[in-house]
């Protein structure tokens, strides 16, 4: 865990929490049907093929994280999503962004290096038409 002066980085924290939760095709399958519309647990559990309990497990990893929030109302639970930790993990993933750029812009420069040379290539060994020479009439 990142440590900083004076104690832990609550927002290193949370994006430890968001990159594991993230981590389970599972957890990004409920994400995917949360993006939709709130959903009840038992909704939520129908399409995989585990125990309800299991599906309980993996929303209290997305709550734990902050990407659902739970509402509870007797013994139903209405799951819905909270965008703003996965917009904090984009931004932190995008501050890497101008390290891939600099990957396809090299490679772009060697792609375009390489067509240079092919159609070159292909202009030297296309053989030149010689113009015709016209006989003389007699």
């Amino acid at each position: 865990m990142l440590q900083v002066a004076g104690g832990a980085d609550p927002a290193a924290d949370l994006l430890d929490r968001v990159f594991f939760a993230l981590s389970d095709p599972v957890r990004r399958a409920i994400l995917d049907r949360l993006g939709e519309e709130a959903l009840l647990v038992s909704e939520l559990a129908a399409p995989f093929d585990i125990s309800l309990q299991a599906v309980s497990r993996h929303i209290q990893v997305l709550v734990r994280a902050g990407l659902v929030r739970q509402e509870r109302t007797g013994r139903i639970s209405r799951c819905s999503l909270v965008v703003g930790p996965i917009q904090a993990a984009a931004v932190w993933i995008n501050h890497y962004s101008k390290y891939w750029q600099a990957q396809f812009d090299t490679l772009a420069a060697s792609l375009e290096e390489i067509e240079e040379r092919r159609s070159g290539a292909a202009r030297r060994t296309t053989p030149r038409k010689r113009p015709r020479r016209r006989l003389p009439n007699p």
